[in-house]
């Protein structure tokens, strides 16, 4: 077995007017973004009136340079140059200001039961977002701002104290859940079906008690991406403003929220450099159903040189092996899904391509391959890599207990290696991370191409998270997000599959 080590060169990344830097910090502030948009972003707020006149201060930030008093945390922590010299223009105002009661949001995110809890908080904010059917021109986004209760009680196995429980009116959730089971039994009493109040109710339990998940869910058939901001976030002290140790500085949360924003709004931050051309990577998502032996549902999300994110839902059905602990899709479901990707890509000005490679967490079946290689079209070469985080994978340190630098390679064999894309970072200076870095193993399962290309544009595709603005994630995008657009779809059965989007900006 001849192994080698060798670090890859940090990949580039493109700017406004061809500006090159491996660093998204120093591209947005010398160049530009790459997507420059000829006027403002519109946008929409809702929430709390203290929590909308936080949002306008903080709208004032984004205008403005922020920086660290310590000029020795600058290289950490770069200062922000203002959203006019990112993106090519100030971040306005909002177009539509929606004012939610407090009291109302505070009964609804108390509720006993956490379906009806999660259901009540997410439609203050859709009775509001419906009302932008009516406007003239719609926002780009809608920024949703939370009391910090809201997030707290209205996430995934939060629980309400007896003493701070508000009961529902009518009947209880109980009550609801059993005549639920009975309308989904062929068998059962029917509940009758003028009682729209009831029935209504009873939607609640298709979709998540979780709140981010439940809003991203429901807002998806307005065609407006939301961005959930906690109320607390809009807090900023002296401490932070100046930029002192002891929390992340106020320029830190302004660039992950000006690229989060711009992004949803049909900016583009970057694409990477020196992608090949005709070259597109899929990541195959499965996520389990909660108390189901074997039910999951299963994604594809295809990401091109530009960034572009197209996400296609496949079917929801067995995938899960109880005895491997695998996700395994059968022939056809794998050939429709993947068919339906690149269809989805074509219909939306594709151009031709020449590889498609695949990046799955889990194994691939002969069954599932052979389904996967029928979607391809002739003339396309098609890789199967297997990418997950070897939690039990070797520790690298370099001289005085110092962790690798990120992109060193750990080449095993031809077809299998450790990408350490987390590590230290020659441009900050410094290891961003709190324990030793672990690294990614890499596996070529199926198809003939060169691992070490394999490693160069999988470590491109950590660069390509635009909802914060990072040097890199540890994870290449065709795998970070995989979690998220499976529990958003997953958590959601109520959904209508034909409102479901296609583009990533929905599920960040």
């Amino acid at each position: 077995m001849n192994e080698s080590v060798q670090i890859l060169r940090e990949p580039l990344l493109e700017f406004s007017d061809g500006g090159r830097t491996n660093d998204p910090f120093e591209g947005l502030s010398l160049f530009g973004a790459y997507g420059r948009s000829s006027g403002p972003c519109r946008h929409a707020v809702i929430g709390t009136a203290s929590a909308v006149a936080g949002w306008m201060r903080f709208c004032d930030r984004l205008n403005s340079f922020v920086a660290c008093e310590d000029p020795s945390r600058l290289r950490a922590w770069p200062a922000f140059p203002s959203f006019e010299v990112a993106f090519g223009h100030q971040w306005q105002p909002p177009v539509r200001t929606y004012t939610l009661d407090e009291q109302d949001l505070h009964h609804a995110a108390f509720r006993a039961d956490p379906h009806q809890r999660a259901s009540a908080v997410v439609n203050c904010y859709l009775n509001e977002i419906r009302k932008l059917d009516k406007v003239d021109e719609t926002p780009g986004v809608v920024v949703c701002i939370v009391p910090d209760h809201v997030y707290k009680n209205c996430r995934m196995k939060s629980t309400i104290p007896v003493k701070d429980r508000i009961d529902s009116a009518g009947l209880s959730a109980a009550t609801l859940r059993k005549i639920a089971e009975e309308l989904s039994d062929p068998q059962g009493l029917l509940f009758p079906e003028e009682d729209e109040e009831v029935l209504e109710a009873i939607k609640d339990f298709d979709f998540s008690p979780d709140f981010r998940r439940h809003l991203k869910a429901k807002v998806m058939p307005y065609g407006i991406p939301v961005q959930i901001i906690k109320e607390s976030t809009l807090d900023v002290t002296p401490q932070l403003e100046a930029g002192e140790p002891g929390s992340n500085p106020l320029s830190d949360r302004l660039w992950n929220l000006s690229v989060g924003l711009a992004y949803k709004t049909g900016q583009k931050p970057w694409k990477l450099g020196e992608a090949r051309e005709g070259v597109c990577y899929v990541g195959i998502a499965f996520k389990k159903a909660e108390g189901g032996a074997r039910d999951a549902c299963c994604a594809a999300q295809m990401f091109l040189d530009n960034g572009d994110g197209i996400v296609f839902v496949g079917e929801f059905g067995p995938w899960y092996s109880p005895d491997s602990k695998q996700f395994e899709l059968s022939g056809d479901a794998a050939h429709d899904l993947l068919h339906g990707t690149l269809k989805t890509y074509q219909e939306q000005g594709g151009t031709d391509l020449r590889e498609v490679f695949l990046h799955c967490a889990s194994g691939v079946s002969d069954e599932e391959l052979r389904g996967y290689e029928r979607a391809v079209p002739d003339g396309v070469k098609l890789i199967v890599c297997r990418i997950r985080v070897e939690k039990n994978g070797p520790r690298l340190f370099r001289p005085g207990s110092y962790p690798p630098i990120r992109g060193t390679l750990l080449k095993r064999h031809n077809r299998f290696g450790l990408l350490y894309s987390s590590g230290f970072n020659p441009s900050a200076g410094t290891y961003e991370g709190f324990e030793v870095p672990v690294p990614l193993g890499i596996s070529i399962q199926h198809g003939d191409t060169d691992l070490e290309q394999v490693a160069r544009d999988v470590l491109s595709l950590t660069k390509l998270n635009y909802n914060a603005c990072s040097f890199g994630s540890a994870v290449p995008i065709t795998i970070l997000y995989s979690q998220q657009i499976g529990e958003i779809l997953l958590a959601n059965p109520g959904l209508n599959p034909t409102q479901r989007q296609h583009t990533l900006r929905y599920y960040m």
